[in-house]
């Protein structure tokens, strides 16, 4: 088994950044999901109700070795904004039921980000101590932490599950009468890693994977939302994949693709390197 895709995130809900290696941290893949937009009351902004946060690229000198600054943000019809590292101190923001803290980034990042999104009660905020955030009990160990993803860590996703998926998907839809639709991008699970050479979903038995000579701890099967109905390129939103993940992968109610993994051990991964499930 290899790991095939390598993905970051520094902005949540932002443009996947594809990259060829990065460094493991505790807190995950250096610098993903470190920023994020939320709204007047601090509550996260995501792209399940504002899909243009999709259309917005934010690189760092992990995604982009030309970025020169803590984070380079791009959209259709703005300049660039090139941000560092705020030095305020931390204030509350909201992650769905968790209260966690985070610097503002400013009023400049902040009018960017509002026109980039069509909207003038956004600001960006930056996670400047992920240690401050524990993790999910029951799923998690002492001092185990992250920024601002929805729940783990590292995401992992299997290109065997997903010609699974596609199957059933074109399944389901010639029984509807339907023009089956083509392959859905793994892009849509917006998994950190994707590997391929295992058998459809036996990421459901593992508990641990080894890449390149860093260890990750599964958790979790990850329960899919509505933002993997978001055509990211055209925003537009369809039935599926959660039509058919409800027909062969729902489990106490939620819709299951992919798995939550912990960094056990920290080094640096890339695309290629041989993976090591048990």
């Amino acid at each position: 088994m290899r790991l095939r895709h390598l993905n970051v995130h520094p902005l949540k809900s932002g443009a996947i950044r594809p990259v060829e290696s990065i460094d493991v941290q505790p807190a995950g893949l250096r610098g993903d999901r470190t920023w994020m937009v939320v709204d007047r009351d601090s509550r996260l902004v995501s792209a399940r109700e504002v899909h243009r946060l999709f259309h917005v690229v934010a690189d760092t000198p992990e995604t982009d070795p030309s970025v020169d600054c803590a984070l380079r943000l791009r959209a259709p019809g703005l300049p660039d904004l090139l941000l560092e590292e705020p030095t305020g101190g931390p204030e509350p923001v909201r992650l769905f039921s968790l209260d966690l803290r985070a610097v503002p980034a400013g009023p400049d990042a902040d009018a960017w980000i509002a026109a980039a999104l069509g909207r003038d009660d956004v600001r960006l905020v930056w996670c400047d101590d992920p240690t401050r955030r524990t993790l999910q009990p029951g799923f998690s160990r002492p001092g185990e932490h992250a920024a601002f993803p929805d729940s783990m860590p590292v995401t992992v996703a299997s290109m065997a599950s997903l010609r699974q998926l596609d199957d059933w998907i074109v399944e389901r839809a010639l029984e509807l009468g339907e023009e089956p639709p083509g392959p859905l991008p793994v892009e849509r699970f917006r998994a950190n890693l994707v590997v391929d050479g295992e058998e459809p979903f036996a990421e459901d038995r593992w508990s641990s994977l080894t890449i390149g000579g860093v260890r990750f701890r599964l958790t979790k099967p990850v329960g899919r939302c509505v933002m993997t109905t978001i055509d990211p390129r055209t925003l537009a939103t369809a039935k599926e994949p959660i039509r058919t993940l409800a027909r062969h992968r729902l489990v106490d109610g939620k819709t299951m693709f992919a798995a939550h993994l912990v960094p056990e051990t920290t080094g640096r991964i890339s695309i290629g390197d041989e993976v090591v499930a048990r």
